[in-house]
């Protein structure tokens, strides 16, 4: 810089004509000496802008050393997240593909446009779980990334079903392995090995008491912005879904209202500032449904809250699909969420048909006293399997919540008396 400076001045100077000695410059002369000192500065600024440069990268290096570290720690964090989220996927994937394999509607939907696959997220916008709920977010985002391949299985053997998956960070392919029979009864485009896309959306709706406080002392954007995000995703997805496939293509319910207005009535709830609006989950698992898609729910341990959320889901499975009567929704709904029943018990409910009690009579046709069916995966017995779950993972047949903390819940997400108290959790 000191010899970009002294250069200049000295072409200054040696420009400069005294008085009585130089004869007056003439514009030309004047010209070239001015495109000197020009010349001069530009190579003064070029060298101020490469030592500018050098220091900023310095500065650069030395942040960059100090975040490496836990740069490491969220690439970790965010594989993790996105390892346990594709299983679940890919898990989805299979199970719904298997159930679709003779439904050549849902193949055509399944090449055309891909197919919708909806998380359901209890979490609550406050403390720890709304670390919780970011990675949800990045890990279900991430899954844009994977594409499905059904592929002819080797043989016979388990293990020659298994799915695979290859690819790097940027682009995962999960292949499907079918057995013989069921690939070549496959449309030309899927045994042709046409990548098939997979739509996440993600939905959530805090109902626990840390959730009370987060809306009446905290903040709630986070999940604001998640839920209108995944709106304006399905919605995208319900355009091409309706441009490219015919309605038949897509399943029949016994309730007759239209898809498109299920999705303006979720558009409305999601931009409805209401505490705990729970309508925006039931509302997404019903379009969900509608356009042939696969379902996950989970909430911090995805055994209590989700327990109820899933049980409140296959209660209104049979109520609105399988005729289960009104009056004994709540009380098929505390069946679902209770432990094991005494043997007998249940031919001793009462019969709304009869206006008595039912003695060694069959139930009535529409009411499903146990939901002998096979509801979102669950089979449904003599006894309510969510309790199961909750023995399976911590050993008690407890939910982990108190009375304080069902004050806060919405109604139907309540278990009945005596199926929780303080555990571990």
């Amino acid at each position: 810089m000191t010899t970009c400076m002294k250069r200049a001045g000295y072409m200054a100077r040696s420009g400069k004509h005294r008085k009585g000695h130089n004869p007056p410059l003439t514009l030309a002369v004047w010209r070239d000496q001015l495109g000197v000192l020009v010349q001069s500065l530009k190579e003064c600024v070029a060298e101020v802008a490469e030592r500018a440069r050098r220091s900023v990268s310095f500065v650069l290096l030395q942040e960059a050393a100090c975040s490496t570290a836990q740069g490491l720690q969220l690439q970790q964090r965010r594989d993790a997240v996105f390892s346990q989220a594709l299983a679940a996927l890919a898990c989805g994937f299979v199970m719904r593909l298997y159930a679709g394999l003779e439904d050549k509607g849902f193949l055509r939907q399944l090449h055309a446009v891909g197919l919708v696959a909806q998380f359901e997220s209890l979490l609550s916008t406050y403390s720890e779980e709304i670390g919780m709920l970011e990675d949800m977010e990045v890990g279900i985002g991430d899954l844009h990334r994977v594409t499905f391949r059904i592929t002819e299985a080797a043989s016979e053997e388990a293990v020659s079903l298994q799915p695979t998956v290859s690819g790097r960070r940027d682009r995962y392919t999960v292949e499907v392995p079918l057995p013989h029979h069921a690939f070549q009864a496959l449309p030309d485009e899927l045994r042709e090995g046409k990548p098939l896309r997979v739509l996440p959306v993600l939905f959530n709706v805090g109902i626990n008491e840390q959730q009370t406080i987060a809306e009446r002392f905290g903040d709630i954007s986070l999940q604001e912005r998640i839920n209108q995000k995944n709106f304006e995703i399905l919605e995208g997805y319900y355009k091409s879904l309706t441009n490219t496939v015919p309605s038949e293509c897509l399943p029949c319910f016994q309730t007759q209202t239209d898809l498109k207005e299920l999705l303006d009535t979720l558009g409305q709830n999601v931009v409805t500032k209401k505490r705990k609006n729970v309508e925006i989950l039931w509302l997404a698992g019903m379009i969900c449904r509608r356009m042939n898609g696969i379902r996950f729910t989970s909430c911090k341990s995805a055994k209590d809250r989700t327990s109820m959320s899933v049980t409140l889901e296959q209660c209104s499975l049979l109520r609105d699909e399988h005729q289960l009567n009104k009056d004994y929704f709540v009380r098929a709904l505390d069946c679902m969420r209770s432990g094991r029943l005494a043997q007998g018990e249940v031919a001793q409910w009462d019969d709304p048909e009869a206006g008595s009690v039912a003695i060694n009579k069959p139930a009535s046709r529409h009411f499903y006293p146990i939901a002998l069916l096979l509801v979102s995966s669950h089979l449904l017995v003599v006894e309510g399997c969510r309790i199961e779950n909750v023995q399976k993972n911590i050993k008690c047949r407890k939910y982990a919540f108190n009375m304080l903390q069902l004050m806060a819940f919405p109604k139907y997400y309540r278990p009945p008396e005596g199926t929780y108290g303080k555990v571990d959790s």
